[in-house]
């Protein structure tokens, strides 16, 4: 019998249970799993990353090398390699995961402690590990380190089968609860993330323990026992049932907010879960950039104030998109409603993917709205994508995310079916007990029109839930924040079943078909792709006669290099026509959208994905242009 009583009300389909099979994100996968992952771990074996575990455990000579958070890193890309090997296995990956595991086990501890700046030399760390173990638990990472240990842990059992590394994490998890609690030392991580990882600990194990941990650790934040608080900056100013802003350092808060959800998922508490609710209304409604990026401000890496959504200083680090897709889609299976899919699907597509070129191995810490083309905006003062960071990670971080891409396709609720991401792809699941074999054809993001197949050995009867993304509907964000320009209702969404039209139920944003499905079955969308000028509420003030282009879920942005004029002065007229060209030949084939910018003009502009900006060198780049206010 479970220790874990509670789970989140939806289960999402195992992403090895679905293979995607699009160019689209295909290519993206490949490139992760193929080119990313093999050339973090060269720079994690250049930079000292990896040696530093092997000096820990006495397998070689030297001095700490790094900053002093860095272990972090090659966690994470243990993590992604592990989803690599789910996706296509690797003998080569397999062993060198082996031995870089050995090396792991021989920098632990005996007593389970495992933090290689501190074990290699304690009479030399460095300042912000602290003197003593935990004695600047607030800026040390002794906790979010292990915490990305933890997850790849998880991912590395559940990928091959092996204990090595698992039995690491446990080991390092029933010390931790040695030392912390309400009975032990109540403090706190500076970096929140340990407390994601340990949810994962808790159900790999099916040990409620480390729930219970994960609980405190976000019990304890914003309560002064025998300690100073964080502040804003670490959410440590209130308790966490108490916030319902978004404030401070953006990852540390979305990572936070993430495993809040777990909780509230998995005790069923209450206050937990209005807590969320709060703060997810207040990043949509406030804090959100139209391309799904958060964390506004340089300073800090933080949230701004309410409806600060700068421009050409927006920070968007690439690790909080990664964050806020992590944590709206827990949001999603605790409630069941597509707007958190929409969210998600939103910072998917631009906040995400910008941050990773089509090489995979250059990358913007950084997402600003617009470049000037002098201010160096991305991480180490670049203004280009860069191959690494003295602090990486974000180039660590997106390989936990691309292998997996997959489990958030689909997802299940006995007796239905939720469809909630559209890519070409085939999968086995199983639904009201029966296995199901879906598949989807689909030129997705460029083409609205989907094609489903649903196959079933007999006779099955269950709900079939189609997300419909808030953007075919005439919203492009699930709230106030943002609307388009042309308030024309859209009706035109259209379901066929074995050809014939039908207008199912809409309920929390899906089309629901209620069916015996039996043999095969084929179901065909179409989601109106029209390009749609958006405007921000009046609130924000940096965006006032200012409009965006998209279309589906892509956001579009102007660069130099396309335009003759400058792309900071150029104005479009909201009654001009705009036409979408295939350009097979761009960005590994991409559509732009082009047009005039007034009826008097004869002079064109070009606007390409927002995702794909920066390919091309330095220059000026913009999402939002000007408009006549007075035509509004």
């Amino acid at each position: 019998m479970s220790d874990i009583k509670l789970d989140y009300q939806i289960q999402p389909i195992e992403f090895t249970k679905v293979q995607i099979q699009d160019k689209f994100w295909s290519n993206r996968i490949q490139t992760s799993c193929n080119v990313t992952i093999p050339s973090n771990f060269g720079k994690s074996e250049t930079t000292g990353r990896i040696n530093n575990f092997a000096k820990a455990g006495g397998l070689m000579e030297g001095a700490y090398e790094g900053l002093w958070h860095n272990d972090s890193d090659v966690f994470k890309i243990i993590e992604g390699a592990a989803y690599a090997l789910q996706y296509e296995y690797n003998p080569e990956l397999d062993t060198y995961l082996d031995d870089l595991i050995a090396k792991i086990a021989a920098a632990q501890e005996a007593d389970g402690y495992l933090y290689t700046p501190r074990t290699i030399d304690p009479d030399h760390v460095p300042e912000n590990a602290g003197p003593e173990r935990w004695s600047k638990l607030y800026v040390s990472h002794e906790l979010y380190n292990v915490g990305h240990m933890y997850e790849a842990a998880v991912a590395h059992f559940q990928a091959t089968g092996k204990k090595s590394l698992l039995n690491i994490a446990i080991k390092n998890a029933d010390f931790i609860l040695s030392v912390f609690g309400t009975e032990g030392l109540r403090d706190v991580p500076g970096h929140q993330e340990i407390e994601i990882a340990l949810v994962r600990l808790a159900r790999v194990t099916d040990n409620k323990k480390y729930l219970d941990l994960a609980k405190f650790f976000l019990d304890e934040r914003g309560k002064a026992n025998g300690r100073s608080l964080g502040g804003e900056y670490t959410q440590d100013h209130l308790p966490v049932v108490e916030q319902q802003e978004a404030v401070g350092h953006a990852v540390r808060a979305l990572y936070m907010y993430t495993a809040m959800t777990d909780v509230a998922a998995l005790t069923g508490d209450a206050a937990y879960y209005d807590a969320v609710m709060a703060l997810w209304e207040n990043v949509v409604y406030k804090k959100i950039a139209i391309t799904g990026g958060t964390g506004a401000l340089h300073e800090g890496e933080a949230f701004g104030a309410n409806y600060e959504l700068p421009n050409l200083t927006s920070y968007n680090e690439t690790c909080a998109a990664i964050a806020n897709i992590f944590w709206n889609h827990r949001l999603f299976l605790l409630t069941g409603e597509s707007k958190y899919i929409d969210v998600l699907e939103r910072t998917l597509y631009n906040g995400f993917l910008s941050g990773v070129s089509l090489s995979g191995t250059e990358f913007f810490y950084v997402n600003p709205l617009a470049s000037d083309g002098e201010y160096h905006f991305n991480a180490d003062h670049s203004i280009t994508r860069q191959a690494w960071f003295s602090c990486s990670c974000c180039p660590t971080n997106v390989v936990r995310l691309f292998p997996s891409l997959s489990g958030y396709i689909y997802a299940v609720k006995d007796p239905a079916l939720y469809v909630n991401l559209y890519t070409s792809n085939s999968a086995d699941v199983e639904v009201n007990g029966a296995p199901v074999h879906v598949t989807q054809e689909t030129n997705y993001p460029w083409d609205g029109n989907i094609k489903l197949t649903i196959e079933t050995q007999s006779e099955t009867a269950f709900d079939l839930l189609l997300r419909i993304p808030g953007w075919a509907t005439g919203q492009p964000i699930p709230s106030t924040l943002y609307r388009y320009q042309d308030t024309q209702a859209v009706d035109n969404v259209t379901i066929k079943i074995n050809g014939e039209v039908v207008k199912p139920e809409v309920s929390e944003g899906y089309a629901v078909i209620k069916r015996e499905w039996s043999g095969v079955t084929t179901i065909e969308i179409s989601l109106p792709m029209m390009i749609r000028r958006v405007v921000a509420d009046d609130n924000v003030s940096d965006l006032k006669g200012k409009v965006a282009l998209e279309r589906g879920p892509i956001v579009y942005a102007l660069e130099e290099v396309d335009n003759a004029q400058d792309v900071f002065d150029m104005t479009l007229a909201d009654n001009i026509a705009l036409e979408v060209e295939e350009r097979p030949d761009l960005f590994d084939g991409v559509q732009v959208i082009k047009g005039t910018l007034d009826a008097d003009s004869q002079e064109g502009f070009v606007a390409i994905p927002y995702y794909a900006w920066g390919h091309r060198g330095v220059g000026k780049m913009t999402v939002w242009l000007n408009h006549d206010m007075d035509v509004r």
